[in-house]
C-alpha cells in the first residue's frame, strides 16, 4: 500500500471539504474552521497524513 496515493474519491473530497469549512469560518467568525486548511492541503499535494503515521488507511484506494 502506498501511503501517496489517495483514491480517486478522497482527494476531491478533502478539497472540498478544506474548502467548504475554511468559507463557513470566514462567514460565521469562527477561526477554528481553519483548520480545515489541513485536508485541503492534504487534497491538493495527494497526500494522506493518516497513512504516514499509522502506515494503512482505509482510505486508499486498491492498486
Amino acid at each position: 500500500m502506498d501511503a501517496k496515493k489517495m483514491s480517486k474519491f478522497c482527494q476531491p473530497f478533502r478539497v472540498v471539504l478544506g474548502a467548504g469549512l475554511i468559507g463557513y469560518g470566514m462567514y460565521s467568525g469562527n477561526s477554528w474552521f481553519y483548520w480545515a486548511v489541513i485536508p485541503l492541503i492534504a487534497g491538493i499535494t495527494n497526500f494522506c497524513p493518516l497513512c504516514a503515521i499509522t502506515g494503512q488507511c482505509k482510505l486508499i484506494g486498491k492498486k
